[in-house]
């Protein structure tokens, strides 16, 4: 869903439950991040998402992993752990063997395994197009909770990951991508953030700002962080991580529906009446003039 969209649906609901009556609601609807944060005791807190999407990849086990992978890497983001998951399943039971769904549940459950967690159960219906996913529960200390927000000048961007997915897989779909450029994507996205949450939850009080990168982009998430903290970043292009056959894609126009949404709203966002700028090293910065970016 368009980031527009889903924030005008979202706004009447942020009122509903103020600080004031939740003072125990640490991260909710007032913020932008990866997953809610409830606090249950002076050390101690839950941690709350869910992530759920359509199979972006041909083999059902790798889809598995990979969508798991995604809703576990918010709890990571969060600087927490993950302890429990639910399966999320949308599945066209008659026209698609159940083999299929085994198979994909196969891929989520050896990843929740990975992640060190425990996967209870779930929820499923019947759809017409096969949809999977994770509801997570991890737990924090409440004075080590890493939001989206609170990036400071002079701090330096981070990716754990090389980026381009939407790119490839949309490459997959159209027959364009080569066997190894999916062959690499796949083992990137269901490669689990686990090793690179534990670090920076250890070093939690050297991050100032963390986020999970996804659906809304690098810059559509960066602009997230930037809003939120009052400042600006400065993104060299050339040391941004790529996965292979990125850029080959790229310069064919082959890019899926979000990234066009999220260039837009970024646009929007970075306008001369925006409160984020963005140029396009690898450095955050007071925020620079307003309308100074070009996408």
């Amino acid at each position: 869903m368009a980031p527009a969209a889903l924030a005008q649906v979202l706004r009447p609901l942020r009122g509903l439950f103020p600080a004031d009556r939740h003072p125990e609601l640490l991260v909710g609807l007032e913020v932008s991040d990866d997953a809610a944060v409830y606090r249950l005791a002076p050390d101690q807190a839950v941690i709350h998402t869910l992530d759920f999407f359509t199979p972006i990849v041909d083999d059902p086990y790798d889809f598995g992993r990979i969508a798991a992978a995604n809703a576990l890497s918010d709890v990571w983001a969060m600087g927490a752990r993950p302890l429990v998951a639910l399966n999320l399943v949308a599945f066209p039971t008659g026209t698609v063997p159940m083999e299929v769904l085994g198979r994909i549940l196969d891929g989520g459950g050896d990843t929740v395994q990975a992640a060190g967690a425990a996967l209870l159960g779930g929820h499923s219906i019947q759809d017409e197009e096969p949809k999977y996913g994770l509801a997570v529960v991890g737990i924090v200390h409440p004075d080590a909770v890493l939001g989206n927000v609170g990036a400071k000048p002079g701090d330096v961007l981070l990716l754990t990951k090389a980026i381009g997915t939407g790119i490839i897989t949309t490459g997959l779909k159209r027959g364009l991508t080569t066997p190894e450029e999916a062959a690499q994507a796949t083992t990137s996205m269901a490669t689990l953030n686990r090793a690179a949450g534990e670090v920076f939850a250890r070093h939690h009080a050297a991050v100032n700002a963390l986020t999970d990168v996804t659906g809304y982009g690098l810059v559509g998430h960066l602009l997230e962080m930037l809003e939120g903290s009052d400042v600006g970043a400065e993104v060299s292009l050339g040391a941004v991580p790529l996965l292979p056959g990125t850029r080959r894609l790229a310069d064919a126009d082959v890019f899926p529906g979000g990234t066009r949404a999220n260039h837009t709203a970024a646009a929007d966002r970075s306008s001369p009446t925006g409160s984020a700028t963005v140029t396009c090293s690898c450095s955050v910065t007071r925020r620079p003039p307003e309308g100074s970016w070009r996408p």
